[in-house]
This record gives C-alpha cells, sequence and structure tokens, in this order.
C-alpha cells in the first residue's frame, strides 16, 4: 500500500538499506515477486533486482537476462537491474516504501537519456502501460527511439522538458512523473509538466544530484531547499531516500501532486 506520510531521516534524508544485490549464480536461481508490481527478485548465490523482459532475447546496455521455466512449463526470460546504471533501481533496492509505477501504468520519464532505465520501466508497466520518454539530447534519442521500435509501449519525444507545450499533443494525462533531468531548476519542471500531464493526486518520483542545483550548498541542504521548492508547486512529498552508495550525493523525492483534501491527512 502507498504511504501518505512524508519520512526522512537526518538533515532531511530518509538511508537506504544496506541489503547488496549482486549477480546471481546462472545455476539453481529462483526469480519471486518483488513487493512491488512488475518488478521481481533473482534469487541465487545473492541477490539481483529484475524486471521481465517484453523483448526476449535482447539487452538494452549490456545487462545479463535470466530464462526461468515457471511452475506451468512456460521459459520466462528476465533482464538484470543495475543499480549503478539507473537510480529508479537504486530507489527500489534502497527499500523506498512507495513505487507507484507498476502494471498497467501510464509514465512520463523527463530526462530519458538513452533509456536504460525507460526500458525497464517498459518492462514493469507492460503491453497494457505506457512510458513517455522525453530526451532533449538527440544522440541520447537516437538510442532511445531505436530500442522504442520494438517496444510499443515507449513513446520517445525528442524535446526540452522545460517546453511541455511543445509535446502537449503527443502526451495524454498520466499517473506517474519520473523526473532525472539533473537542472537547477528541476522542481519548476516536474511542476510544469504535472500542471499539464498529471492526473490530480497523481505521483512524481524526483531524481536530485545536488551539486547539479547547487554546487556550493551540502547535499542534505540542497535536498531539503528542493522539498521546499516541490512543495510550493503543490507538489506534496512523501517520501525521500539517498541513494548511496549507489550514487553519490543523490536523493530521491516521491509524492503526489494536488492531493484530494481526504488524502492529504
Amino acid at each position: 500500500m502507498l504511504g501518505n506520510r512524508f519520512k526522512g531521516g537526518r538533515g532531511g534524508s530518509g538511508k537506504p538499506s544496506k541489503k547488496t544485490f549482486g549477480t546471481p549464480s546462472s545455476n539453481k536461481v529462483v526469480v519471486v515477486p518483488h513487493r512491488f508490481p512488475g518488478v521481481y527478485v533473482a534469487k541465487g548465490k545473492s541477490d539481483a533486482l529484475v524486471t521481465r523482459n517484453m523483448v526476449v532475447g535482447e539487452s538494452i546496455y549490456g545487462e545479463k537476462r535470466i530464462e526461468v521455466t515457471n511452475e506451468d512449463g512456460e521459459k520466462v526470460e528476465y533482464r538484470m537491474w543495475n543499480p549503478f546504471r539507473s537510480k529508479l533501481g537504486a530507489t527500489i533496492i534502497g527499500g523506498v516504501a512507495n513505487m507507484p509505477i507498476g502494471i498497467g501504468s501510464k509514465v512520463l520519464y523527463l530526462g530519458a537519456a538513452n533509456g536504460t532505465t525507460v526500458s525497464h520501466v517498459s518492462d514493469m508497466v507492460g503491453p497494457t502501460g505506457i512510458v513517455y520518454a522525453v530526451e532533449f539530447s538527440h544522440r541520447s534519442a537516437r538510442d532511445l527511439t531505436n530500442m522504442a521500435k520494438r517496444r510499443p509501449n515507449i513513446v520517445p519525444i525528442v524535446e526540452d522538458a522545460r517546453q511541455p507545450l511543445k509535446y502537449r499533443m503527443l502526451v495524454g494525462m498520466v499517473d506517474i512523473i519520473f523526473a532525472d533531468v539533473a537542472q537547477p531548476d528541476q522542481a519548476r519542471i516536474v511542476a510544469m509538466n504535472a500542471n499539464h500531464f498529471l492526473k490530480p493526486s497523481g505521483w512524481y518520483i524526483i531524481a536530485i544530484k545536488a551539486n547539479c542545483v547547487d554546487s556550493t550548498a551540502s547535499p542534505e541542504a540542497v535536498f531539503a531547499a528542493e522539498v521546499d521548492k516541490l512543495r510550493k508547486e503543490n507538489c506534496k512529498p512523501r517520501e525521500q531516500l539517498t541513494l548511496e552508495p549507489y550514487h553519490r550525493d543523490h536523493a530521491v523525492v516521491i509524492g503526489q501532486y494536488r492531493v484530494k483534501k481526504k488524502q492529504a491527512q
């Protein structure tokens, strides 16, 4: 169940769990559902976060694939999710309490880059969901666009996330906005897109890289300031988590936009 209480540790930053995920041995791997729908854990000599591969036989960024025969005798392929390459993966492994992305979700992904994490979100939401992936860099967008040709639930959009009006005809109302834009005005970018595309009480997940916002302040001070900015934009924070050891001086804030009064308690 999604939580409704903002959680932060000392300095306003929640601490990730110390459980580490590695590469399970190819022998005797058992894949079990994670508590978040659309995510799984491969259990072997070590545990690994995985998603069910929508495009069997294909890796996106060199990640390992695991084939498992389920109870019905069906062979299912999973892709390992490297938390060092993905802030969303690090967020899940870190023990976050809220993960609104799931099967059938409609997601607006800001800062899609070449699609490493987008591909796992594509797996998570499945064929009934959709991922609108916005990326400004044409070079990164080439990889993203090529990947989307084989993943029909991804809509690549080569535009600046600061100008949502430019892609308003391509994006429908969404359940979640995920933002990894690493810009000083990222809170404003999220709020602008939420105003156009996010359903009332819809969820946002924003990855904050402290030195991209203010390199002169401590990470804790930066995170606290960004949370304040989000609050002023009707983006109510529910949870905050630091991403070390996977991403240094990074935090993720998860919250809701324009929360209905009965949910705001």
